[in-house]
């Protein structure tokens, strides 16, 4: 399976790039306490540091505000996925535990401010392109509505879109049973391909050390 940039995307972004990690032979289970306390722990550094500073100021955010505007999406309506958890948390609606993988998804999208993806492997079929989505892209999403992804940056398959910056799909949501996934870190466009190599693979290596497994990373743009 590849993982490819659509040129028109490329063209609209051209410093556009992602972090793609393969997992397979993982196990998903409740949350270990210490990944349950520290992003309870990072929750509530993050509440504070909200009483001083601005949401729409934290650099990730603003970036991918930018991203957005760029595709033709209207942030203040469609935010960033990374942007809805902090908004949650500037209202102490803290982000409860629900797996492994979801909470270390979480957790790594608050500490690099960018949006993650995580996919079940074995709902993917053919390769997968991140793309700016047509009028006939949809999906049901994990927010409970059936999202159209016209102008958004969106992942998908030869099945359609399955994920996005935004909200991800049902069909290919990880759960307690999944033991292969695709995780995409959608990166600040001026992230450096040094720092998205190290970043990408720190990421990785955690969440194998969670999960057990191997994976396999690479750097798209």
């Amino acid at each position: 399976m590849e993982v490819q940039i659509d040129s028109i995307l490329r063209d609209k972004i051209p410093n556009f790039k992602a972090g793609i990690i393969f997992y397979k032979n993982i196990v998903v289970s409740d949350s270990p306490q210490m990944v349950k306390g520290r992003l309870q722990l990072f929750q509530e550094s993050i509440f504070f540091d909200l009483q001083d500073n601005e949401i729409s100021d934290i650099s990730g955010i603003k970036e991918w505000r930018q991203a957005f505007k760029t595709t033709g999406t209207n942030p203040s309506r469609y935010r960033p996925s990374v942007e809805a958890l902090y908004r949650r948390i500037s209202k102490q609606n803290y982000i409860q535990p629900v797996h492994s993988a979801i909470d270390l998804n979480n957790f790594f999208s608050l500490q690099y401010e960018v949006p993650i993806g995580i996919y079940n492997l074995d709902q993917i079929e053919g390769d997968v392109t991140i793309k700016i989505g047509a009028e006939t892209d949809q999906y049901d999403g994990l927010n409970g509505r059936s999202n159209t992804m016209k102008g958004m940056i969106t992942s998908g398959d030869r099945n359609g879109p399955f994920g996005s910056p935004f909200v991800d799909s049902e069909r290919t949501k990880v759960t307690g049973t999944t033991t292969s996934a695709l995780q995409i870190i959608y990166l600040k466009p001026s992230t450096s391909l040094v720092e998205a190599d190290k970043l990408t693979q720190s990421l990785m290596k955690m969440f194998l050390q969670v999960h057990g497994g191997e994976g396999v990373y690479t750097i798209i743009n």
